[in-house]
């Protein structure tokens, strides 16, 4: 995080958020990296204690009403954890912008209160089988009955399957509909009747307790319809925000080079430390660089949300921009310094290869690199034709009193 970013509140805040971060056993990063464990509650339980869950949302259901550049800062530090952990911190953000923004005030008593407080435990149920990519092609339905919605398909890739105790799912409710007019978000409780069907095996980013999970004729009562019926696309689109918000840290990929520097700056070769080959210090430049460019840019993205900047379009637009530069970034970064490592990189001697597994996620999850480039050029697009050109035409800077030349333009 910048420095011309940080305020005395925010020193204060990384150091709160880094005395939790060092309280965390070692032996349970091991341990969830080798499956043995799936979903650390111990872990949201802590981080509730300390008040530190949800910090945008307002203190009367428990936040701290701060803004995204503060989370940011939080969880910069979060993500030295790895991804696991840092995407369930990051969960109760993502899942509580749908409470907060489209709930009741009954389920943001009910649900989004004891989220924060850690006493509960939340997933989103967004990716279907035959979706991936494409959200709006679910085919998970609800069917509406008498004072309540009877929800059958199936979602998965669900960060926290294992031990949610209630999931935001998507599901079709107007069936025939334009598909952006026909979803629906509904909060379903674990005990209405949810399956966690498969744990996956995961190459990195493991013990968050991902799975797959199956609704089968599951009815959720009509006052845990998030929203309006049939708007849960208004919904879908808030959320992305803090979803790929949380992409544009660099906490993680920033301690795993730092752990590469120091390697270079001991390691010798040749008959001198390594970082005095520039093939090894030009990358930990590069590197820096990188990583230093990401952090000013998502600070920006940041305070675009905060001040609610431009159109909904352009902070889509950044968003996107932030979530893929930053994630490619982080892959970067940590492929780097598995290089500056070389071979002893490549083992569990240092956490690099671990970093490495969890990173490569990154460019997919959440909405893949390639669904990002077709954001940003819808978005660039439609912003540039509805403007025109402001400031100088320096098309017009051209010679073009010879007609022959004048012709060369041709668009059909």
């Amino acid at each position: 995080m910048l420095e011309v970013f940080m305020t005395e509140e925010r020193r204060r805040l990384r150091e709160e958020v880094r005395n939790f971060v060092r309280s965390i056993p070692r032996q349970l990063l091991l341990d969830m990296d080798a499956d043995r464990v799936r979903f650390p509650k111990e872990f949201l339980v802590e981080a509730g204690r300390r008040n530190l869950l949800g910090l945008r949302f307002p203190p009367e259901y428990g936040g701290r009403g701060l803004t995204w550049v503060d989370e940011l800062v939080a969880l910069d530090e979060i993500s030295t954890l790895g991804m696991s952990l840092s995407c369930l911190y990051s969960l109760v953000s993502i899942c509580g912008e749908g409470l907060s923004v489209f709930g009741t005030e009954a389920q943001k008593e009910k649900y989004l209160k004891p989220t924060l407080e850690g006493r509960m435990y939340c997933a989103e149920a967004l990716t279907e089988p035959r979706g991936g990519s494409d959200f709006f092609g679910a085919t998970t339905v609800a069917r509406k009955e008498k004072g309540c919605y009877v929800l059958n398909g199936q979602k998965r890739f669900i960060v926290g399957a294992e031990g949610a105790d209630y999931f935001l799912v998507y599901a079709n409710t107007n069936p025939g509909a334009p598909v952006r007019d026909a979803i629906s978000m509904f909060i379903v409780e674990r005990d209405m009747g949810v399956e966690a069907k498969y744990i996956y095996g995961l190459m990195g980013t493991r013990g968050g307790g991902a799975g797959r999970i199956v609704l089968r004729d599951v009815r959720v009562p009509e006052e845990n319809l998030v929203g309006e019926e049939n708007c849960g696309s208004k919904i879908f689109y808030q959320m992305m925000i803090p979803e790929r918000m949380v992409s544009g840290t660099t906490g993680a990929s920033r301690a795993t080079l730092e752990i590469a520097a120091r390697y270079a700056d001991k390691r010798k070769a040749f008959g001198q430390t390594i970082r005095n080959f520039e093939a090894v210090s030009f990358k930990i430049a590069e590197c820096v660089t990188k990583l230093d460019a990401i952090s000013a840019f998502s600070c920006a993205v940041a305070k675009t949300i905060d001040g609610d900047v431009g159109t909904h379009g352009y902070q889509r637009r950044l968003v996107s921009e932030l979530k893929k530069m930053s994630t490619e970034v982080q892959w970067e970064v940590v492929n780097d310094a598995m290089q500056v490592l070389g071979g002893i990189g490549y083992t569990s001697v240092f956490p690099v290869e671990r970093a490495l597994r969890d990173a490569r996620l990154g460019m997919i999850w959440t909405g893949s690199a390639e669904v990002m480039n077709l954001i940003i050029q819808h978005e660039y697009y439609k912003e540039l034709l509805a403007r025109g050109v402001e400031g100088r035409d320096i098309e017009a800077d051209v010679d073009l009193t010879d007609e022959e030349i004048a012709e060369e333009k041709v668009y059909e």
